[in-house]
């Protein structure tokens, strides 16, 4: 069997992924089976630079075939801002926090103004490939006025989605995976990766 590893703690975001490998075939890894593997500083100034950094990490440690994805919201008003921070805009991985401060700074500013962009941008780095794989998903939206849904995570309650009438988080898994920025570059990732990869 092929290995594979999703440079991710993430068993959610993992499991994303897999449905792309056929079982019979891959032995899909994550850093969960890795725990000595240390924490990626993500020291780049783009979502690209990011995953980049964190699927090159993994790849040269175990000279395996390496996924890694960096995604994050964007607000126009906010010049693109939270961007690559998103998980660490007021604290780290700070939901409540987060979402706190991106209302805060949106304070007065008109709902047709509100608007915003959930991008993921994934690397699949291959030691035998000399250039990386790279596929970017995007979902346009405007953030809310106040938190709606229970469920998702991140900004989700705050990111409504117009052509759905609802937020990110009242939707359902399958529903969000069809639309998600993720779940988009998978799909980007599932037509091209057999063509792209030297075994």
């Amino acid at each position: 069997m092929k290995e594979i590893i999703i440079a991710t703690k993430n068993p959610g975001k993992a499991r994303e992924f897999k449905r792309v490998f056929d079982d019979e075939h891959f032995e899909i890894k994550t850093l969960l089976d890795f725990p000595d593997f240390p924490e990626i500083r993500e020291t780049g100034k783009t979502f690209e630079e990011n995953a980049t950094l964190k699927a090159h990490a993994v790849m040269e440690r175990f000279n395996l075939p390496t996924i890694a994805d960096d995604s994050g919201l964007q607000v126009d008003a906010l010049y693109g801002r939270p961007g690559i921070y998103s998980a660490r805009y007021a604290g780290d991985h700070n939901d409540a926090a987060n979402n706190a401060k991106l209302l805060s700074e949106l304070g007065g500013v008109p709902k047709e103004k509100r608007t915003a962009h959930f991008v993921s941008t994934l690397v699949f780095a291959n030691p035998k490939n000399d250039k990386d794989l790279v596929v970017e998903g995007k979902v346009d939206g405007i953030i809310g006025a106040f938190p709606e849904g229970d469920d998702g995570f991140g900004y989700d309650p705050l990111f409504y989605v117009p052509e759905l009438g609802k937020t990110m988080a009242q939707i359902t898994v399958d529903e969000k995976n069809q639309i998600s920025h993720r779940g988009q570059a998978i799909k980007k990732l599932e037509k091209q990766w057999q063509d792209w990869i030297i075994w």
